[in-house]
């Protein structure tokens, strides 16, 4: 493995690792500026009921190359953040191939994906929150401070359209901190994963266009593309909380991505 050179993010240790599909080295960022959030507008898609359930395909990891790492769980007690079930949650695929093992990784068709994470913390708690993005270099192309939901809920967060855009077949790196210590004495809690913007073929391109809403989910997910799935698929849920296809679409994707304890958390807000 090679060597690699520590940045500091929000904790005061370094971390290094390897991005998801080549030899560039990923490290942890500088500790980003906090900055108020603001928030963004859904896209009013139409609802059409599903006519099968949901699975994630996902795309295995080649085998000859350096695997991405990352954090799906926010981990348990750390520092002085209290102790919750389900713990600070990246809704993002991941494999495990030991017990300390793990690889958090997805694809996006979208220059400015949206990304969904379960925060076990209300606006009363008041934990400042922040989202990181770094390039493969490690260069920081986006952060920005995230405010704490009303209450424990699952949230989005967005990559805004002024930010620099995905670029192709290019992998990068995000951190998603909670902050539990006023001091700064103590490690804050995060997860942390890779993000890799893709082509799709020709055919499901075409395919898309004159695709329904809730057929897109099913074509993206069928193609390994997990964040435009998760992203459309949590709107619809948001504009229609009742509707139970839905409900049972939402609970069949986060099954196939073991993520079955998040499946009854209310989607409370949607942020940049």
């Amino acid at each position: 493995m090679s060597n690699l050179k520590p940045i500091k993010l929000l904790v005061a240790i370094a971390v290094g690792y390897t991005s998801l599909l080549g030899g560039n080295s990923w490290v942890l960022a500088s500790r980003p500026n906090v900055s108020a959030a603001k928030p963004n507008n859904t896209n009013n898609l139409p609802l059409i009921t599903p006519t099968k359930k949901t699975h994630f395909a996902q795309v295995p990891l080649p085998s000859s190359e350096r695997r991405p790492g990352g954090r799906v769980r926010g981990g348990a007690k750390r520092g002085s953040c209290p102790s919750v079930e389900p713990q600070l949650t990246a809704l993002v695929p991941f494999t495990q191939t030991a017990p300390t093992v793990t690889d958090v990784w997805g694809f996006t068709t979208q220059a400015h994906p949206t990304l969904l994470f379960y925060v076990p913390y209300s606006k009363d708690s008041g934990y400042p929150m922040e989202f990181v993005l770094q390039d493969q270099d490690a260069n920081i192309i986006y952060q920005k401070a995230i405010a704490l939901p009303e209450k424990p809920g699952i949230i989005s967060v967005s990559l805004p359209t002024d930010a620099a855009a995905l670029a192709l077949d290019k992998q990068y790196r995000w951190f998603f901190t909670v902050e539990c210590d006023p001091q700064k004495s103590s490690p804050p809690i995060y997860v942390e994963g890779v993000i890799q913007r893709v082509q799709l073929k020709p055919a499901t391109i075409k395919q898309l266009e004159t695709s329904s809403p809730l057929q897109k989910v099913d074509i993206y997910t069928e193609n390994g593309i997990w964040f435009d799935s998760a992203e459309i698929l949590f709107q619809l849920r948001q504009q229609n909380p009742q509707d139970a296809t839905l409900a049972e679409k939402w609970r069949s994707l986060l099954t196939s991505i073991k993520l079955d304890d998040i499946i009854p958390k209310p989607l409370v807000s949607s942020k940049p």
